[in-house]
């Protein structure tokens, strides 16, 4: 059977050894172009595809008639998307005869839509994960063919969990993967009503509000932590940028609220609950900044509070 692939990312370049390790010929990868204004810190499907010997194009819009002409002429059994970023439209959706399928990075139905993973931590959820489902119009609304769960433990980075998202997407697929090829494969209707829905992030989502409770805020660090941008505010006209954090035991005694403090060489900030958070990695206009260097911009505060 043949298998056209459209793939990016980590998943993308795990995946499609899978789909060869079960056999499937896979004609054609269909990728992007790395953006050389993003941080490219993960791995290349074009490469993997290049090791494999399978031809890979770029284009920008994989919905034109061109490129649907060309996938139809291979006569594909089925298409997968991994981590692709654009929408597949209906007319390329209709050219595999056994179905098209996408790998998304969260327990369908829940998180549908963009940055699951980031959104899943930003929102301090336990678990998440990676479901295979048949593509539709609607974006992750087709049938489920498998999941797989994962877990997400209090001080887990958005990097932390996408690792082992990754993973499951490998493991749901290489399970999955006989039933499909056989036609046998269960096809499990989504309750929309049941899911959720979340849109792209920008740099500036991550901005940090300091009245918020300090879980809140721990939650936004870890869901935006490096690679990603990270989330900051603006202390004397610089910009903090806030990288790590550990919540404290309890609620600081005698501060303001909300309010940045060092003491004996560590960084802290007083939160809008009252409850603190230790600063464990912070960069002051890009630069690494320390406790000390903090304390004396803290210092020269008019107005102490964040």
């Amino acid at each position: 059977m043949k298998a056209v692939v459209f793939a990016y990312h980590n998943v993308g370049a795990r995946c499609l050894p899978v789909l060869l390790a079960h056999g499937l010929e896979v004609p054609l990868v269909v990728t992007h172009r790395d953006n050389p204004a993003e941080n490219i810190w993960f791995d290349s499907v074009a490469k993997v595809a290049a090791q494999h010997g399978i031809p890979a194009i770029t284009p920008d819009d994989p919905n034109t008639g061109e490129i649907t002409a060309r996938i139809r002429a291979l006569e594909p059994d089925f298409l997968f998307s991994f981590y692709y970023r654009q929408m597949l439209k209906p007319p390329l959706l209709a050219v595999p005869g056994r179905g098209a399928l996408n790998m998304h990075g969260s327990l369908l139905p829940k998180y549908r839509g963009r940055a699951p993973v980031n959104w899943a931590v930003i929102n301090g959820e336990t678990e998440t994960g990676a479901t295979l489902h048949y593509m539709v119009e609607k974006p992750d609304a087709g049938d489920i063919v498998a999941r797989q769960a994962v877990a997400i433990l209090p001080d887990d980075t958005a990097l932390d969990v996408f690792h082992k998202v990754t993973a499951a997407a490998v493991q749901v697929l290489d399970r999955s993967l006989p039933g499909l090829l056989a036609g046998t494969a269960r096809r499990i209707p989504q309750d929309l009503s049941k899911g959720s829905y979340f849109g792209g992030r920008r740099p500036e989502d991550g901005r940090i509000d300091w009245q918020w409770p300090a879980v809140r805020i721990h939650n936004l660090v870890r869901g935006v932590a490096p690679p990603y941008p990270g989330a900051f505010c603006t202390l004397n006209g610089k910009t903090l940028r806030v990288l790590k954090t550990r919540l404290t035991g309890g609620a600081a005694a005698g501060r303001t609220i909300p309010s940045l403090y060092c003491d004996g060489g560590r960084c802290y900030a007083v939160c809008g609950d009252g409850r603190t958070l230790e600063l464990l990695q912070l960069e002051l206009d890009n630069v690494p900044v320390a406790a000390a260097a903090l304390e004396r911009e803290i210092s020269a505060i008019a107005y102490n509070p964040i």
